[in-house]
């Protein structure tokens, strides 16, 4: 794996200072990291294996990547080769969600219930193995999407924190990435040539997310810096600050 320059402004310093600036690590953690396969969770692991092993936080952490086997027909071997390859061990749990979610409900709109069902086994699985966080691939985009989905759907004017205490379950759910780009992460990808397994579910990029991602991009071709803006607005906007008193 290859390292160059830009490297630290472009991904090390913004996942540092997301670390830092919500305290989502701390020294001794041991933390899960989500595996699905995808090159979000993937890069995540190439991410924070790189600044445990540099020591970039100034403290060490333990990492422990965690995958669920959805069910569906899937080779995850390259995921865990890559795994291995840096000195880890892929747990991996069988779950029965597919099933859950398509053949015994049917569901229409399936990916509420997948994600609920799946947060529950990782979360579980990760308290078991003695992890206190547990770190998801969600960057900028994820963000700015889940903003204008709960705004649309919902009328609701907010987007996931980058750090959350689970009280049920007594983890703290961290997202490192959250002032990463996608298409920056797509660029290590492909330089790097990490693994990416093909998703088989079957309403993969069929979902309202995807229309948001497409409005997200219009968006950002007139307006550049919008997801700069939007993670400014986010960290710096109050409940207060929305109602701007009127002078008539």
């Amino acid at each position: 794996m290859s390292f160059i320059k830009k490297d630290n402004q472009m991904y090390y310093n913004p996942i540092r200072r997301a670390v830092l600036n919500h305290q989502m690590i701390e020294p001794g953690d041991r933390v899960a990291i989500g595996m699905s396969g995808g090159k979000d969770s993937t890069s995540l692991l190439y991410f924070l294996d790189t600044i445990r092993k540099q020591q970039r936080l100034g403290f060490d952490f333990e990492i422990v990547p965690i995958s669920l086997a959805m069910g569906f027909e899937m080779d995850i071997t390259p995921m865990q080769t890559f795994v291995e390859s840096l000195g880890y061990e892929l747990e991996v749990v069988d779950t029965n969600i597919a099933q859950v979610v398509f053949d015994i409900r049917e569901e229409k709109s399936p990916c509420s219930l997948c994600a609920k069902l799946r947060r529950g086994y990782l979360y579980t699985r990760a308290k078991e193995l003695g992890c206190q966080k547990v770190a998801l691939g969600h960057h900028l985009d994820d963000a700015i999407e889940t903003y204008f989905m709960n705004f649309l759907f919902h009328g609701k004017m907010n987007s996931f924190e980058p750090k959350s205490y689970l009280s049920k379950t007594d983890i703290t759910l961290i997202r490192p990435m959250i002032y990463l780009e996608e298409k920056e992460i797509i660029k290590l990808v492909q330089r790097e040539e990490l693994p990416v397994i093909f998703n088989p579910c079957p309403v993969d990029k069929k979902t309202k997310r995807e229309e948001i991602k497409h409005l997200v991009t219009g968006l950002s071709a007139e307006y550049s810096d919008i997801r700069q803006k939007f993670i400014m607005g986010m960290e710096q906007g109050q409940a207060a600050d929305f109602w701007t008193p009127s002078n008539v």
